[in-house]
């Protein structure tokens, strides 16, 4: 019951999508505007940078809070705190009440690695940052950290069931980005720059986009 009652709640507060619910409140669905993703950072391209914060911050604490409060809540309960997480991060990805189509975890995962050590937290941070200096794709974030954490997990702490738990998470995020994957090859994705060089982005998206209407 333990088991249940944490996997149903933390996947419940997963499925609440502020970028959903304030696109809607404005008349739009974010999963047909912009990049078409239900998170922070088509949040941010459609409706502003403050909404965008909003959303973000709003995302990582949601997945945050739901791995502090089982481990507090359910302390019997072995991985109560990562098992919460990954049932986050899932409820964020495949919410029931917008047709399992959400966003992509991004923020989620961010606030499931903080709630498990805030020292791996930054480490990654700081990596993912020189990563997307040099390649200048946000995307590839998400993809290599839920890959590297689980794997930071067994080195740290010699818990392979652990990192075991997490797995369906990893999988889950991996699979949502594969269509980015896809844009980079057409070069139709986004990179990082656009955030100051937006025009020039704009005219190479454009470009992009008219050579390879037919593969998107």
């Amino acid at each position: 019951m333990e088991r249940l009652v944490c996997i149903l709640v933390s996947y419940l507060i997963g499925t609440i999508n502020p970028s959903f619910i304030l696109a809607k409140k404005r008349g739009f669905d974010i999963r047909t505007d912009g990049s078409r993703n239900a998170g922070a950072s088509n949040a941010f391209i459609t409706m502003g940078s403050y909404v965008g914060a909003f959303c973000a911050v709003f995302d990582v604490f949601k997945a945050y809070f739901v791995y502090r409060l089982a481990e507090c809540t359910f302390t019997d309960l072995p991985y109560a705190g990562m098992v919460a997480g990954v049932c986050c991060i899932l409820g964020h990805i495949f919410p029931v009440w917008m047709g399992f189509r959400g966003g992509k975890g991004f923020a989620c995962l961010s606030g499931v690695v903080l709630a498990y050590d805030p020292g791996v937290f930054f480490f990654l941070l700081v990596a993912e940052a020189v990563l997307v200096a040099v390649i200048d794709y946000i995307c590839v974030v998400p993809m290599t950290v839920s890959v590297a954490f689980p794997i930071i997990q067994i080195i740290k702490t010699g818990a392979v069931l652990g990192a075991l738990v997490f797995l369906p998470a990893t999988i889950a995020i991996l699979y949502r980005h594969l269509e980015n994957i896809k844009r980079i090859r057409l070069g139709v994705e986004a990179h990082f720059s656009y955030i100051w060089r937006r025009e020039d982005e704009k005219e190479r998206l454009q470009k992009n986009y008219d050579e390879h209407k037919s593969e998107i």
